[in-house]
């Protein structure tokens, strides 16, 4: 199985849908999960967030309202915002620190630092390899990760529901999670976790260095793939 297919022959798969948002899976068969998710903000509206499109996918996120903006949080993320910035006439707008996913977007662009939409934004940069920015809103107990966990089974070991991706496990990020209680983990890889999140990212931080010696030997394999896959 491919960690990331170009080609969108395949349905989308809806998950991860509650009272104030939706995800979809824009390619499902594939082992990356990439997922896209449509948020309610507070003052109105909905924005995309991490968006891949697929035929058809406005349908997903039709009923939660006008889209009123489009985020990209990891610098290996910009895939569609731009096809759907145009879409929905709506500019892409990314975290300060993350450079690359700005240059991957068509203007205009409008960058933030620590605050979208109502969601808190947290750097995350694992031993220096890639920035990313997790979403945190305190109000609603929704937490967004891009790329830095994942609940997929290309990044996850043993009975984990959260993964870290391997560089991630030999320096867990705990500041950047410690206090935080979600009660759901949206994903930008694989579907989101709803029961018992908080236990759930708990787990995941305090054993990732014991589970480094599995994770090396089951998830590295594909997970050196999909950053290949990702810069191509």
């Amino acid at each position: 199985m491919p960690m990331y297919r170009r080609d969108r022959d395949t349905d989308y798969r809806v998950v991860d849908r509650w009272h104030r948002g939706v995800g979809w899976q824009a390619v499902p068969e594939e082992g990356g999960l990439r997922t896209s998710h449509a948020v309610e903000v507070p003052d109105g509206g909905v924005w995309l967030v991490d968006p891949l499109d697929a035929q058809g996918v406005d349908a997903v996120y039709a009923d939660l309202g006008q889209v009123v903006g489009v985020a990209v949080l990891s610098d290996y993320h910009a895939r569609d915002a731009a096809v759907f910035a145009e879409r929905h006439d709506v500019p892409v707008t990314v975290p300060t620190g993350l450079d690359r996913a700005a240059e991957q977007v068509d203007p205009p662009v409008r960058r933030v630092t620590d605050s979208l939409a109502g969601f808190e934004l947290r750097r995350v940069s694992p031993l220096g390899t890639w920035m990313e920015t997790v979403a945190y809103r305190e109000r609603d107990g929704t937490l967004y990760v891009p790329d830095v966990l994942s609940s997929g089974a290309a990044f996850t070991v043993g009975d984990e529901r959260l993964g870290l991706n391997v560089l991630a496990r030999l320096s867990p990020p705990r500041e950047t999670f410690a206090d935080i209680e979600p009660d759901r983990v949206l994903l930008g890889h694989g579907d989101g976790v709803f029961g018992d999140a908080s236990a759930a990212l708990d787990d995941s931080l305090a054993n990732a260095r014991r589970r480094l010696p599995r994770a090396l030997v089951s998830t590295v394999p594909r997970e050196l793939q999909a950053m290949v896959d990702a810069v191509r």
